[in-house]
């Protein structure tokens, strides 16, 4: 019998390929440092900050039946991830993606979800057919969503009666991809996590402070936010009001997944009863510990 899960992470799940040097980069550098392949993308990142942190989380994702993905897929099991609704393909390859990070952050990256994107409708499957619910009894829990799905496939969820029912949590993959969550914008379930640039991209123009984000992006209809801005403060508001709140100074050793790290810490804390402050401040305080590359607590 298939566990019930306490949450769904809907979106990329891949092998992230990530060099890191302790170097200073820019452009053109080449400079001694590690290469290392781990599970990744946003729905998995935030699945094993769930996992971290007691959940249980179901995957709603696409991977190849190559020998990457049932690497892959192996692993999330045994990470304690419930695995039975992944969509398998016969004929895509696993996704994958790939960054370079120095000691002065992200240099570049590239994020290959083409199966995932051409998968489409098709993870969302048991949803539909009873597994996890119907159109008529649509899936009542929460929901972790990332904007690695075309923006059709959002502007669907945004629509669809099989997501009518469910606390939608949702974040863009990157701001490259930040306006696919547009449709979304408007959704009375949907709490959107965004940093700074993907809070001004969906926005349309630039912003200094993440209160300031904040508040634009409630002006254009969004129900709740969560906007983080580095070390700077934080802020979290809904159409009530907004709060803010400052991240603990670290040493940054990491970048890539601290954004997931952060939604997922902030999931976990609310489901555990915290107010929105108490949530606000574990959340940045377990993005913090990320980035500094110290051990969970």
């Amino acid at each position: 019998m298939i566990p019930k899960p306490d949450i769904l992470c809907i979106g990329s799940v891949l092998w992230d390929v990530i060099g890191r040097s302790s170097t200073p980069m820019r452009v053109g550098s080449d400079v001694p440092g590690r290469i290392t392949r781990l599970p990744g993308g946003v729905a998995m990142n935030i699945a094993m900050t769930l996992r971290r942190f007691g959940l249980t989380p179901a995957l709603l994702t696409a991977m190849g039946r190559d020998a990457e993905g049932l690497d892959l897929l192996a692993t999330c099991r045994r990470m304690g991830m419930i695995t039975d609704h992944i969509y398998l393909s016969d004929d895509l390859p696993t996704d994958r993606y790939m960054a370079v990070e120095g000691a002065n952050g992200l240099i570049a990256a590239i994020a290959d979800a083409h199966s995932l994107e051409a998968a489409g409708a098709k993870i969302l499957r048991p949803l539909a057919d009873g597994r996890l619910g119907t159109a008529a009894l649509p899936y009542a829990g929460q929901v972790a969503l990332d904007g690695n799905l075309t923006t059709a496939l959002l502007d669907e969820i945004a629509k669809s009666p099989l997501f009518a029912a469910a606390d939608l949590r949702v974040a863009p993959a990157s701001p490259g991809k930040a306006e696919r969550l547009l449709p979304l914008m408007g959704h009375p379930r949907a709490t959107l996590y965004v940093n700074l640039e993907e809070a001004g991209i969906l926005c349309q123009t630039q912003f200094d402070t993440s209160i300031k984000a904040a508040a634009g992006l409630l002006a254009r209809g969004a129900a709740r936010v969560l906007v983080t801005d580095g070390g700077n403060p934080a802020t979290e508001g809904t159409d009530a009001d907004l709060i803010t709140a400052t991240p603990p100074p670290v040493l940054v050793t990491r970048v890539t997944g601290a954004g997931d790290t952060f939604m997922a810490a902030h999931i976990v804390a609310e489901a555990q009863g915290a107010d929105r402050a108490a949530a606000l401040d574990r959340a940045l305080q377990a993005a913090a510990t990320y980035v500094s590359g110290e051990p969970d607590q």
